[in-house]
C-alpha cells in the first residue's frame, strides 16, 4: 500500500541578534534616576539585565542580522527565501512595512514580506501563518522574524514597566518537508491562536503611529497581566498536545515567551519539566516581546541544549490580549 505524506514546515535554521549596549539593573538608577535597585527588579521579575539599540539601530535592520544568521545556519541564501514575516510591535515606520524593509537589506528581489502586530505573541502568531502558507503550498519557505526595540516605547519615568523590557530580533527560517501526518514528523506539528479584545487596555500602548496620533508609551496592569498568562498558557499548551495526541511526559523543552521568571517557572511546574529542560534567557535579555521566543530558541539550537527528534513546546501572550503555543518537532 502506498503511504500517504503531508507537507510540514521544517525548521531549518535560527539566528539571534542582541544590540552591544548591556543595561543592568543598578545602571538604571544611576542612568535615568530610578527609584529602584538590583535585588527590587530581580526578586519581582528574575531580570538582571537588557540589551539596548544603539541610536542607529531599528527593528528592521536587527531583523536583518538575524534572518541572515539563520540563513547561515540553514547553509542557505536569501534566493531560497519565497516569504519574509516579521513579527513587531515597533516597526521602523507605519509603512512600508519593516519585513519589506528586511527583503530589500537580505537582498531578494522576490517573493513576499509583511508585518503583523500581536505584541509579545507576535512570533508564535506569525509562526503560524508562515506554517499554513508552507502546508497549503502558497511558499516553499518562510523567514519568520520577531524584532523589536522597546526602548523607544517604555516609560523611562516608570519602574513598573521600563525595567522589564530589552531590545532584540529573533529569526526561524522554514522550509518544506515531507511526512507522515503524525506527531513523529519532523517540523511544525501545530499552532493555536487565541485573542481577547475584551481586555486590550491591561496592556498597551496609548498612542502612537496611526489614527490615534501623539508619541505613545507602554502601559501595563501588570498584576491583571498575570492572572491572565498563567491560566490561559496552561489551557493553550494542554491544547496544542492535546491535538497532536502528545502528553506533558513527550515535551522536551518549553521555549516560553521571556517576561517574567515566575511566570516562565509556573508554565515548567504546570508541564511537570524540570528547571533544566526549561530555556530561561529573560535574566539576560529581559522582556524582547516578539523576539524573545526566536532568541531562544536560537540559543537553545546553537549550544546544542536541542537536539534532533527533540519535541519543542513554545507559548506566548502579549497585548490585545493575545496569545498562543506552536509544537515542533527539530
Amino acid at each position: 500500500m502506498t503511504k500517504t505524506t503531508t507537507t510540514r514546515a521544517v525548521i531549518a535554521g535560527c539566528g539571534g541578534y542582541l544590540p552591544e549596549r548591556v543595561v543592568r539593573n543598578d545602571d538604571l538608577a544611576r542612568e535615568f534616576g530610578l527609584d529602584t535597585s538590583d535585588e527590587w527588579i530581580t526578586e519581582r521579575t528574575g531580570i538582571r539585565q537588557r540589551h539596548i539599540a544603539a541610536p542607529g539601530e531599528t527593528a528592521s535592520s536587527m531583523g536583518a542580522a538575524a534572518a541572515r544568521r539563520a540563513l547561515e545556519r540553514a547553509g542557505l541564501g536569501p534566493e531560497a527565501v519565497d516569504a519574509v514575516i516579521v513579527a513587531t510591535a515597533t516597526p521602523d515606520s507605519s509603512f512600508p512595512a519593516t519585513a519589506a524593509r528586511i527583503q530589500a537589506a537580505l537582498g531578494m528581489t522576490r517573493g513576499i514580506a509583511f508585518d503583523i502586530a500581536a505584541a509579545c505573541a507576535g512570533f508564535v502568531y506569525a509562526l503560524g501563518i508562515a506554517d499554513g502558507m508552507i502546508r497549503n503550498g502558497q511558499v516553499r519557505s518562510a523567514m519568520v522574524v520577531g524584532t523589536e526595540v522597546y526602548s523607544r516605547i517604555v516609560d523611562w519615568t516608570d519602574r513598573g514597566t521600563c525595567v522589564l523590557f530589552g531590545d532584540g530580533a529573533g529569526a526561524v527560517l522554514l522550509v518544506a518537508g515531507e511526512g507522515q501526518g503524525t506527531a513523529a514528523d519532523r517540523g511544525i506539528l501545530s499552532t493555536h491562536l487565541h485573542s481577547d479584545g475584551r481586555f486590550g487596555d491591561i496592556l498597551l500602548v496609548d498612542g502612537g503611529p496611526g489614527s490615534t496620533g501623539g508619541t505613545g508609551k507602554l502601559r501595563m496592569a501588570g498584576n491583571q497581566v498575570f492572572r491572565h498568562a498563567v491560566s490561559k498558557l496552561a489551557a493553550v499548551v494542554d491544547e496544542a498536545l492535546d491535538a497532536n495526541g502528545l502528553t506533558h511526559a513527550d515535551v522536551r523543552w518549553l521555549v516560553p515567551h521571556q517576561a517574567n521568571l515566575r511566570i516562565i517557572d509556573a508554565m515548567g511546574r504546570k508541564l511537570r519539566l524540570p528547571p533544566e529542560r526549561v530555556v530561561v534567557t529573560v535574566d539576560r535579555h529581559a522582556n524582547t516581546s516578539a523576539a524573545s521566543i526566536p532568541l531562544a530558541l536560537a540559543e537553545a539550537v546553537s549550544d546544542g541544549r536541542i537536539e534532533r527528534g527533540d519535541l519543542v513546546v513554545m507559548e506566548a501572550i502579549g497585548g490585545g490580549l493575545a496569545w498562543g503555543a506552536a509544537l515542533a518537532r527539530f
